[in-house]
């Protein structure tokens, strides 16, 4: 079977986010006084072959924990979606 994955990679609330601040100010500067409290992350999209939807979670799970995601700085979750063939 066929799943697709979409992940989502935030910096943990506890630390800055000097992109996210850049962003921040200059949506300030622009005029965006009602937007404030920038964070910046990642969406990573991907397909997963596995024999069962247990199975592509783990896998997910694995690559954000190895790979995709640095567990120091970042959290992650994800949805998994069946993909009909």
């Amino acid at each position: 079977m066929k799943f697709k994955a979409e992940i989502e990679v935030m910096p943990h609330d506890a630390l800055l986010d000097p992109q996210g601040k850049a962003v921040g100010l200059g949506l300030q500067q622009m005029g965006y006084h009602q937007i404030g409290q920038v964070r910046i992350g990642k969406h990573i999209r991907l397909e997963v072959e596995a024999e069962t939807e247990a199975a592509a979670h783990a896998a997910v799970q694995e690559a954000c924990e190895k790979l995709l995601a640095n567990p120091i700085m970042e959290s992650f979750r994800f949805s998994l979606h069946h993909i009909s063939a």
